[in-house]
């Protein structure tokens, strides 16, 4: 069994614990969290120990989950390195992206594995739709949420974009060409709505929208490639796919067929809904990230796609900033 201690113990960080304590891979030694009162009222829900420093936790564990404010991801993730420990942690991998690349080449010396949290990696509907996912040339994703003040220090990219930019990463194989974005402040200080245009060198283009000031929860993917559809609704763990095939032979009379034009022919519409698993995702990550250390296999999201989708979620703040600052001088210059 892996002995894993968890560093912060707030409301994602209970839902870590509870997890860890049913997964039989691992010894769950205990915890740190920065507060008192937290760490009053998670010793007393779940019956783990409580740690009174870092240090103490690192000194008696083989690996820990981090699920702090991503501030302080950065400190608690290299200091866990340098004390050659195996590093669970939440999205975004850092704060920034020095500390992402500081982290990367600290567990390559120390040769520790590192996993991110991008959970919708393993959303029961993700799984379902990877494999139909080929070669999506158009993807279009909306992250929609109501209003919660948890997380708004950050801008909406940071805290619910990067949940699609990670997924579209994952799929589409080509480096990226162009990014375009534009986001408004709303209710916070950072921007609560955000749409980003990805076009990559393949020809791929992704538009993502994510909005935390919305009347109603949506998180949906559509990819488009050749003679496929596939819609995934990551919120309600459903699948959609839509297929075109050549009709070979006689047509099926009870089947839907499309006509292509004059001297294209026609192509049959096959409809399906792949079943979902019923798992619950985080525990589901928690789990992969046990069977990268046991087996020594580079976890399933990796310290380098954690960079990989922070880096990209940064280009497409940066647009955003340039794009109000071009808008600002046009309004100051056409008064």
């Amino acid at each position: 069994m892996i002995k894993i201690g968890v560093i912060g113990a707030g409301h994602l960080g209970k839902i870590h614990i509870k997890l860890l304590k049913e997964i039989d891979k691992y010894e769950l030694v205990g915890f740190y969290d920065a507060s008192p009162e937290a760490t009053l009222l998670v010793e007393k829900e779940f019956g783990i120990k409580h740690f009174e420093t870092i240090e103490g936790l690192l000194a008696v564990v083989d690996a820990v989950d981090i699920v702090t404010p991503t501030f302080a991801h950065y400190e608690c993730a290299s200091k866990s390195i340098r004390n050659s420990k195996h590093v669970f942690i939440e999205k975004p991998i850092t704060n920034t992206i020095e500390e992402a690349k500081s982290l990367i080449q600290l567990s390559k010396e120390a040769n520790v594995k590192v996993q991110v949290g991008h959970v919708e990696r393993f959303n029961p509907a993700f799984l379902a739709a990877r494999d139909y996912c080929s070669s999506p040339m158009f993807i279009e994703t909306h992250r929609l949420a109501q209003f919660n003040p948890r997380g708004t220090d950050v801008s909406v990219v940071l805290d619910l974009m990067i949940h699609d930019i990670d997924v579209i990463l994952s799929v589409v194989k080509s480096n990226i060409k162009r990014i375009s974005a534009s986001g408004v402040a709303v209710v916070s200080d950072s921007p609560d709505i955000a749409n980003a245009r990805i076009e990559f060198d393949n020809g791929c283009v992704a538009n993502l929208t994510a909005s935390r000031i919305s009347m109603k929860n949506m998180r949906k993917s559509r990819f488009f490639q050749k003679d496929a559809y596939i819609s995934v609704d990551f919120l309600d763990k459903k699948v959609d796919v839509i297929r075109l095939k050549n009709i070979d032979g006689e047509a099926d009379p009870l089947a839907v067929t499309i006509d292509l034009g004059p001297g294209k022919g026609s192509k049959q519409i096959y409809f399906e809904n792949p079943k979902t698993q019923s798992t619950n995702a985080i525990k589901m990550e928690l789990e992969m990230f046990a069977e990268s250390i046991m087996n020594n296999t580079t976890p399933i999201v990796s310290a380098d796609d954690g960079y990989k989708a922070l880096d990209v979620a940064y280009r497409i703040i940066e647009k955003m900033r340039v794009t109000a600052d071009k808008s600002e001088f046009s309004s100051m210059t056409n008064e």
